[in-house]
């Protein structure tokens, strides 16, 4: 079972974009209502996917950078990064099956 890891501006580029694997990161807030609906979406996928990608999470409030370098105005937000370049983008809430669907070409 994946465990979603923390990211920070500190381990971003190490964790993140020089991963071997893709990685989906889901930049959250505590205080963000949409983002606590899409976080068990993103455990399952995780889940389904452990081996194929990784999953971080970025506090927004707390590393405002990542949010600036990658454009990101709205929480919740996944990026799906592949060989360090973002691939896929997913802002807002969208249903389990919507977002596997946006991810599986990158996966397989």
């Amino acid at each position: 079972m994946s465990q979603p890891f923390e990211v920070t501006e500190e381990n971003f580029q190490q964790k993140v974009l020089e991963s071997d694997v893709p990685v989906l990161v889901d930049f959250w807030a505590e205080w963000c209502g949409p983002c606590k609906m899409i976080e068990p979406i993103v455990d399952e996928l995780g889940d389904e996917f452990d081996g194929k990608m990784l999953v971080g999470k970025v506090d927004a409030d707390a590393n405002p950078n990542i949010l600036t370098r990658y454009s990101i105005f709205g929480i919740p937000t996944l990026i799906l990064f592949k060989n360090g370049e973002p691939v896929v983008r997913v802002t807002g809430y969208l249903p389990k099956d919507r977002i596997r669907s946006k991810l599986l070409p990158h996966l397989e």
